[in-house]
């Protein structure tokens, strides 16, 4: 058991994946059992010549990199362009489908889509759906956060896997986050949905199991994670969402009408932010758990205060309501809704991140340019919650009474 533990979490296993997807390291050669770097006169093109990069063809495949064609003066600067000496590993795609396909799967677990995905939900279809994910994807996130932070278990080396994400690299490993969220989001709504619309069941789960796979696979492709990392994110948020499953409506009815439930999330939310596991180096896992923590007491509140108010935004008439039909005239209406909503989401997060920062750095007297001061727990933990939370409420509050105004509801 040991050593299939081992192999799993091993990168060799990761690395072979992506060479079967047509996805190569070519950066570094394997020679008798290790890893070695080619000299650094061999390069792959000229180190004065970077434009070439992007042109570069290697057998039936391209080269790709995230380096930036270049058109200042300085061409001579370090040789960053030789092989062993870039800035990040050199790579060789040799199936672009997969390729593609790999990276906008491992964008169901990005920020991008956390922002506009579930708000579609609220502001086209249903809010009860949107609050149901965003209830299970902040307890499952925070979970698999902190536990990536306890265990600290590493990520696959590189090499001999090619790293295509370098934002979380710093970070631990074990369980896999994009595979816990995802699973997450697509089986609540699974689960969520029959009660609300109609639709066919089956489609459904096919829809669920494809998309969960597809990011379970993208954390592989993307080097990001091993087979155990993704196994283990794969199984806690299925045993989180068997456990609490029988408490979902429960826990519904205690957040819309509970006196203390808005003081509560807040409450809780920052308690978590502030005591979240420290670690001896800066990783942005506590940053990103403060901005998940942020959203759903956001959210929580704001669906309080609109049971308060007697306006839900919830379908009307008897449940389960038909999905809507694919009109002309509903996809724009849907469309201009959804550009109305995140055009709102993200003028709350630039106001909010900037008031925020500013007022934090002046009290602590440093500039709010210095990147180290703003990864200080006492600055960023309060301006994440402050930005996430503001967000959270303008998204469940603010959108849906803008789209009265505009007459898009």
């Amino acid at each position: 058991m040991l050593k299939l533990l081992k192999y799993l979490h091993g990168s060799e296993l990761v690395a072979k994946f992506q060479r079967a997807c047509g996805l190569f390291l070519i950066e570094a050669s394997h020679q008798n059992g290790n890893w070695v770097h080619p000299p650094r006169e061999t390069a792959l093109i000229d180190a004065e010549t970077p434009h070439q990069l992007s042109r570069l063809r290697c057998g039936n495949g391209h080269v790709i990199t995230n380096e930036k064609d270049s058109n200042s003066n300085d061409k001579h600067k370090k040789n960053e362009y030789s092989v062993g000496v870039s800035a990040r590993p050199q790579y060789e795609v040799r199936n672009r489908l997969l390729y593609f396909l790999f990276l906008v799967s491992a964008g169901l677990g990005h920020e991008v889509f956390y922002i506009t995905f579930p708000p579609c939900l609220h502001w086209n279809l249903d809010p009860f759906l949107c609050r149901r994910l965003v209830n299970i994807w902040t307890m499952v996130m925070y979970i698999g956060q902190a536990l990536k932070d306890v265990l600290k278990l590493p990520r696959p080396l590189s090499p001999p896997v090619v790293k295509l994400e370098k934002r979380v690299d710093a970070e631990y490993g074990l369980p896999s986050t994009h595979v816990m969220a995802t699973t997450a989001i697509f089986f609540t709504l699974l689960l969520s949905a029959p009660s609300r619309v109609q639709f066919q069941f089956e489609v459904g789960l096919l829809v669920a199991v494809v998309l969960s796979v597809l990011v379970c696979l993208s954390r592989l492709y993307t080097g990001m994670h091993s087979a155990l990392d993704v196994i283990c994110g794969a199984l806690i948020s299925a045993t989180l969402m068997l456990v609490t499953y029988p408490y979902w409506e429960t826990f519904d009815r205690l957040q819309l009408t509970s006196p203390l439930s808005p003081i509560g999330a807040l409450v809780l939310a920052l308690f978590l932010s502030y005591t979240y596991p420290e670690l001896d180096h800066y990783t942005t896992t506590r940053g990103d758990t403060t901005t998940i923590l942020g959203v759903g007491a956001g959210c929580s509140v704001g669906y309080w205060v609109n049971e308060r108010l007697g306006e839900t935004f919830e379908p009307q008439g008897v449940l389960p309501i038909p999905l809507p039909a694919l009109t002309l005239g509903g996809l724009a209406l849907a469309s201009s809704r959804f550009v109305v909503g995140v055009v709102a989401l993200v003028a709350t997060r630039q106001i909010m991140k900037t008031a925020s920062l500013w007022v934090l750095c002046s009290w602590y007297g440093v500039s709010v340019k210095d990147i180290d001061a703003r990864r200080r727990k006492e600055i960023e933990v309060p301006y994440k919650f402050t930005t996430y939370t503001s967000i959270g409420l303008v998204h469940s509050i603010l959108v849906n009474r803008l789209f009265i105004v505009l007459g898009l509801l």
